[in-house]
């Protein structure tokens, strides 16, 4: 008989890790509340902050990572290229509206406590980014992805996803970082071939990928080739210094116009489900207990100002652009919380000195809070407006 000591404290920990998914994952869906908060939930619990199953955060992160870029790519495949671009006017416009109108709410609570224009300007940006991990899980399981007001909000984040890399950018140069000449480059010219990319996709607009016949009943080699359109678009527009994951997006999209989705949804859709999973879970982790505690007033005002200026921010700029007040509140009820990448940009502040220490936990404890209160704000949105299916 094996010794417990002699067994891999990795796999004990991966069967608690699945256990308190399920026992939690299980007491939400009695309330009909989604996996999502069960997975941020046990996150918490098996952090240093809970249990302390897990304490590297980074490692956790890292696989973390795979799921938004399984996430993206799952998107991607559901996009149209050519119906997203006859519905530019509302992503284009509505987002950089959202930024402004961020950026100024931010600049009025900081102008009461003398803050600077660079933080300003970052804590608008961070505060302007939503969850697209959050949002389109959310419309997926209500069936919304495809409803008007769900493609509009589908557009403004894969937006949102494209404008974090001039933020980034942007970022380091206020913190006093400038790119160097051969960084500058390798994103114009990964920006170009994406751009290119999506050209070619829109002037063929449907296309037969050269080998999908012969492996069409080999289930095993489905599976590699899946991983490898998935995570190489990843590595090749990191590779020029942009978001892996909006690469692994445009792969999607590459997929869905080759008219391939269905054996890449079988072959990667398990994949999905556990990195995905991860990945909130990592979010999770992060949630220092004792920090939330000693700053809960400060913390709670926070979420409130994001929560109702990011809501009615949203709900005005869905709504110039000729919806009516129910969908565009339900859209910005959408887009109330504070996105993933915005702890990127978070992370990049803190580095470049522009935030303090104290800054950088508050804003982590405040991004990660929000993740977890969207479905029940999203839901309470739902009973408030009396939202159903034909009403989006």
């Amino acid at each position: 008989m094996i010794a417990l000591s002699a067994l891999n404290p990795e796999l004990i920990n991966l069967v608690l890790i699945s256990v308190i998914i399920i026992t939690v994952g299980s007491i939400l869906k009695f309330f009909r509340q989604p996996y999502i908060i069960a997975y941020i939930l046990a996150g918490i619990l098996i952090g240093e902050n809970g249990f302390g199953i897990i304490t590297d955060k980074e490692s956790i992160r890292t696989i973390g990572e795979f799921g938004l870029i399984l996430l993206l790519f799952f998107i991607g495949m559901e996009i149209s290229l050519p119906d997203f671009v006859k519905n530019w006017r509302v992503p284009t416009f509505g987002t950089l509206l959202q930024i402004l109108g961020s950026v100024l709410l931010v600049g009025v609570i900081g102008w009461g406590f003398d803050w600077s224009l660079n933080r300003i300007i970052i804590l608008g940006f961070i505060t302007s980014l939503s969850s697209s991990a959050v949002v389109i899980k959310l419309l997926q399981d209500n069936n919304e992805s495809q409803t008007e007001i769900g493609q509009n909000v589908i557009s403004i984040l894969l937006t949102q996803d494209i404008l974090i890399v001039p933020m980034l950018i942007l970022t380091s140069y206020l913190g006093g970082a400038i790119p160097s000449t051969e960084e500058v480059v390798l994103q114009l010219i990964g920006g170009g071939l994406l751009i290119g990319g999506m050209i070619w996709i829109l002037r063929t607009k449907e296309f037969s990928l050269p080998f999908s016949d012969k492996i069409e009943e080999d289930h095993e080699m489905q599976v590699f080739v899946a991983i490898i359109f998935c995570f190489g678009f990843a590595v090749l527009t990191a590779f020029f210094g942009i978001s892996a994951a909006l690469g692994a997006f445009v792969g999607g999209m590459v997929v869905h116009a080759a008219r391939s989705t269905q054996w890449f949804h079988e072959s990667l859709h398990s994949f999905r489900v556990v990195f995905v999973a991860i990945f909130f879970a990592s979010v999770g982790m992060l949630i220092d207990v004792s920090f939330l505690l000693a700053n809960w007033k400060i913390i709670s005002l926070l979420i409130i100002a994001v929560y109702l200026g990011n809501h009615f921010i949203n709900a005005a700029v869905i709504h110039y652009f000729g919806r009516n007040w129910k969908r565009s509140l339900y859209g910005g009820a959408l887009l109330a919380q504070i996105g993933e990448l915005s702890f990127v940009v978070t992370t990049t502040a803190f580095h470049a000195a522009i935030i303090s220490d104290f800054e950088y936990q508050l804003t982590i404890i405040v991004i990660s809070l929000t993740l977890l209160i969207s479905p029940f704000w999203i839901s309470a949105t739902r009973k408030i407006l009396k939202i159903d299916q034909q009403a989006i």
